[in-house]
């Protein structure tokens, strides 16, 4: 009779708590990146951040949608990739501003700084992805060169799926390099702070937030290995 009693109550309980992981789970992955955009927006300096994070997140998460056209997982885990790579994206806008401002202003400085009067101030060369220089891949002086290429990487990636979505072995290994492509993410910023020498201008709260969002997953993952949900989809 109390447990009858009670089954008003847990419903609505169990549905909010769902909810909750839910929304966790779309939004947790972002989170890290909240403080860090802030602090470069305020210092208007984004040296201490490495855009590569961006495009690691930014090629995960695409192949991560594309695995979904091939073999569904949870609406949530979808909705969670749309919003890391509009995330990503946003850091992208601002770090190439901050970078394109700052390269500038060192010009200016080194311009007003000089006796030469016939010295003539040289604005910084324009980079683009149509370039197909190595060297400066990544490194561009537009946003828009970075919505070219991920589009154009979308394109292909796209294409390539819709020829082979009937391929279970095709479908797996790209659940499989979605996978492996997000856990290198710390690589990047490991990278840029050993050549610097230096853990400047990188949020202390990016990596303890990272694991919280990672950690929140782990009731999902659970939840779709009791379902019996296959396990490449679990992971992700």
């Amino acid at each position: 009779m109390e447990a009858e009693g009670l089954g008003w109550l847990l419903v609505p309980l169990h549905q909010l708590v769902s909810w909750g992981a839910s929304g966790a789970i779309v939004f947790g992955g972002v989170v890290p990146y909240i403080p860090q955009y802030r602090d470069i927006r305020r210092t208007q300096n984004a040296d201490g951040f490495s855009t590569h994070v961006c495009l690691v997140l930014l090629v995960a998460n695409i192949l991560r949608i594309l695995f979904w056209f091939g073999r569904h997982f949870e609406s949530p885990l979808l909705w969670q990739s749309i919003i890391m790579i509009l995330t990503m994206l946003l850091m992208l806008k601002l770090c190439t501003e901050v970078r394109v401002a700052n390269e500038l202003n060192i010009k200016r400085r080194s311009f007003a700084a000089a006796d030469s009067k016939d010295e003539e101030l040289k604005v910084p060369p324009k980079r683009s992805y149509l370039d197909f220089d190595l060297h400066h891949f990544w490194h561009w002086s537009s946003f828009a060169d970075y919505v070219q290429c991920v589009l154009a990487f979308t394109g292909v990636a796209g294409y390539i799926t819709y020829l082979s979505i009937d391929s279970a072995v095709f479908v797996e290994t790209l659940g499989f390099l979605a996978v492996l492509t997000e856990a290198m993410l710390g690589v990047p910023q490991l990278y840029r702070n050993y050549c610097h020498r230096s853990t400047e201008g990188m949020r202390c709260l990016v990596s303890p937030l990272e694991n919280v969002a990672g950690i929140s997953q782990v009731p999902r993952f659970l939840q779709l290995e009791h379902c019996g949900t296959h396990g490449s989809v679990a992971f992700l």
